[in-house]
């Protein structure tokens, strides 16, 4: 069951860290060990109602050139959300985010961010109907907007690195002609700058060959979708 706790805004923004540690919920990712610490996920709800997810992390880091000495990797997906978001990129919208120095796991690490109301996975959806409900042209507005979402991220060099069918969120409403498609993006925790457009275009879109199960016609489609937003050919697609 999910907890019920307070609006941001009513917490001092020095105490809101302490705040949202303290709260429990329901896991939706039990903690894995890993990176040297320990990462999960929980569900809490809002006073006003807005399911949130809480990624709670101790130890839990990763190193680069610019972080040698390791860095929380909420923080790491917390820049990429940011900068997806500012791409026009559909992600989850970051409710609060920080770290804190601890004694006995070197970090406290915490990423809250609001829940993808009405989506679900894009298997799921299909297997609950949502493609023989809606139709073919509907479905095709789908994949022309995960090529969007895709040619957009890839345009500003971020590489998603771990782009599983799994971590694509769909929502349709309406019926028809006039129904709206929506298309999101997951888990950016391994998110990254590349130095080309071109490299977190191969990259991602070969990974999410390997990890969907598209038929041949739909992938097909899929790429036809990308490549004319992203404007030019992937090689090896």
């Amino acid at each position: 069951m999910a907890v019920h706790i307070a609006a941001e805004t009513e917490v001092a923004p020095q105490d809101r860290f302490d705040y949202y540690w303290n709260q429990r919920g329901e896991w939706v990712e039990e903690p894995n060990v890993r990176r040297g610490g320990e990462s999960g996920v929980q569900r809490v709800m809002g006073r006003d109602g807005q399911l949130l997810y809480a990624k709670r992390q101790t130890g839990h880091i990763y190193r680069s050139l610019m972080h040698p000495f390791g860095r929380p990797t909420v923080l790491r997906e917390r820049d990429a959300l940011n900068g997806a978001g500012a791409l026009g990129v559909r992600v989850p919208q970051i409710v609060f985010c920080g770290a804190q120095p601890d004694p006995v796991h070197k970090w406290r690490a915490l990423l809250v961010t609001k829940s993808l109301d009405g989506f679900l996975e894009l298997e799921q959806w299909e297997a609950a109907g949502g493609r023989e409900r809606h139709g073919e042209a509907v479905y095709e507005r789908v994949l022309k907007d995960l090529a969007d979402n895709l040619a957009r991220l890839h345009r500003g060099r971020w590489q998603h690195s771990c782009i599983y069918i799994k971590h694509v969120f769909v929502r349709v409403t309406g019926e028809g002609d006039g129904a709206q498609v929506e298309v999101a993006l997951i888990d950016l925790e391994k998110c990254r700058r590349r130095l080309t457009a071109g490299r977190a275009a191969a990259h991602d879109m070969k990974q999410l060959r390997r990890h969907s199960s598209f038929r041949d016609s739909d992938w097909k489609k899929l790429v036809y979708f990308y490549e004319t937003a992203f404007g030019s050919a992937i090689k090896g697609l």
